[in-house]
């Protein structure tokens, strides 16, 4: 076999597997993430007294039947707490939490970060770029406050608070406090920028720009 022949053979073979990889790779990686959260939401079956749960009623256990239950859970908690007495029951539990040292800035946290994620605000919402970690470099963040007062007053220019993720892992990121006038706004949605922030920049959104209006005092305006 000519050297020309094998070239192109191991060239061939090569395109099959990286075709195989293409296909396989993101049904497995979907596969493992839906099995993790089913896998999360079964715990929530030992909420339940032994003798209710799937195993004691039909002899063995039923995968899935945890996201289920955790639906319902989550559902009759939304309507508890949304009436009156629920709103009071919620109001001396965190009340309760608040005097723990420990436990207040966490909870604290974890559902200030939940109301700005899930609530109607532009938190999280707006993707944006930032000249970061030192000028000429630019990084992807997403705007999480249009403003911080105390930082605005105390410099005299607004700023706003940034969350950029790191890559592969978009929970693992950090916060950058940014004059608003420097930061840039980019058009692409919250799951583009989270699919190019997991790939390494791997995939990258396609460009949509929108019809330009003239501006004065550039080059062609009337």
């Amino acid at each position: 076999m000519s050297p020309a022949a094998a070239g192109g053979r191991k060239r061939g073979l090569r395109r099959y597997l990286v075709a195989g990889v293409l296909i396989w790779l993101p049904i497995l990686a979907t596969l493992w993430v839906v099995a993790f959260f089913i896998h999360i939401m079964d715990a929530t079956l030992l909420l339940l007294p032994s003798r209710y749960r799937p195993e004691a009623v039909v002899g063995f256990a039923l995968p899935g039947l945890g996201a289920v239950f955790a639906f319902v859970v989550v559902l009759l908690t939304g309507l508890l707490v949304t009436n009156l007495i629920g709103r009071q029951l919620v109001a001396i539990w965190e009340d309760v939490l608040n005097r723990i040292p420990v436990v207040r800035s966490v909870y604290g946290g974890v559902k200030s970060f939940a109301e700005s994620v899930f609530s109607q605000s532009n938190s999280f919402r707006k993707v944006v770029m930032i000249e970061y970690p030192r000028i000429g470099v630019w990084s992807v963040g997403f705007m999480t406050a249009e403003d911080v007062p105390e930082v605005t007053r105390k410099t005299g220019t607004q700023h706003c608070c940034v969350y950029v993720s790191g890559a592969l892992n978009a929970t693992a990121g950090f916060l950058v406090i940014f004059p608003r006038s420097q930061v840039v706004e980019l058009d692409m949605s919250v799951d583009a920028a989270m699919k190019m922030i997991i790939t390494c920049g791997v995939v990258v959104p396609h460009d949509h720009p929108a019809a330009l209006a003239p501006v004065a005092g550039v080059a062609g305006a009337p």
